[in-house]
């Protein structure tokens, strides 16, 4: 990577981590552009080359702090050398709700949408840096099913929504139960998930 494509990282970068902190401190409607740019220390010109409006960077921040989860879980998950797809589903997923169980901040951040970077949008708008994508981390984790799953992205999907739906009120507010408790329930549930796909 050039200089001049590192810079533009590092402001990207800036920009989304301002944001969010903005964001999770004085909520979406009461953070402006304007703000943003001045504690990131960049033009405002230069936040619209990389997002249309702050409604626009929240999301891709979504997509960008969903994605940092499932690259972390996925080099714990390599760390560990867990092997086979059921194994190694449960443990990415087990590994994020720990992440979020200590952070929730991010969590309420990024709400109930986890699954939103199995989305279409996500795989289209996501910008691709030295990161790993969510769709680069889901065919990492799905690589060694095969043709034992037949649609193995929407499998995936529908595991993320579940725990995402999920997981939210458990963590922050102990409702229904607190998140060791619902955890055996969610696990039985992701792998009735993945019996229906492997028996399609």
């Amino acid at each position: 990577m050039g200089k001049a494509e590192e810079n533009k990282l590092k402001k990207r970068e800036s920009l989304l981590d301002t944001a969010f902190k903005l964001f999770t401190e004085k909520g979406i409607h009461n953070t402006s552009i304007s703000d943003i740019v001045e504690q990131a220390g960049v033009a405002k010109g230069t936040f619209y080359l990389y997002f249309k409006d702050k409604y626009d960077i929240n999301n891709k921040l979504v997509i960008h702090r969903a994605s940092k989860l499932f690259d972390d879980a996925m080099e714990h998950m390599h760390e560990c050398d867990v092997i086979g797809y059921r194994d190694r589903i449960l443990f990415v997923i087990n590994d994020i709700i720990d992440a979020l169980t200590k952070d929730k901040v991010l969590l309420m951040f990024i709400s109930k949408n986890l699954g939103l970077g199995f989305s279409r949008y996500a795989m289209e708008s996501a910008v691709v840096s030295e990161e790993t994508t969510i769709k680069e981390a889901s065919e990492s984790l799905l690589k060694d099913i095969g043709d034992e799953i037949k649609n193995p992205r929407l499998m995936m999907y529908m595991i993320i929504e579940l725990t995402g739906s999920s997981i939210y009120s458990s963590i922050l507010y102990d409702q229904p139960v607190k998140i060791d408790a619902l955890k055996p329930y969610l696990y039985n549930a992701i792998n009735s998930i993945i019996d229906q796909f492997a028996a399609e």
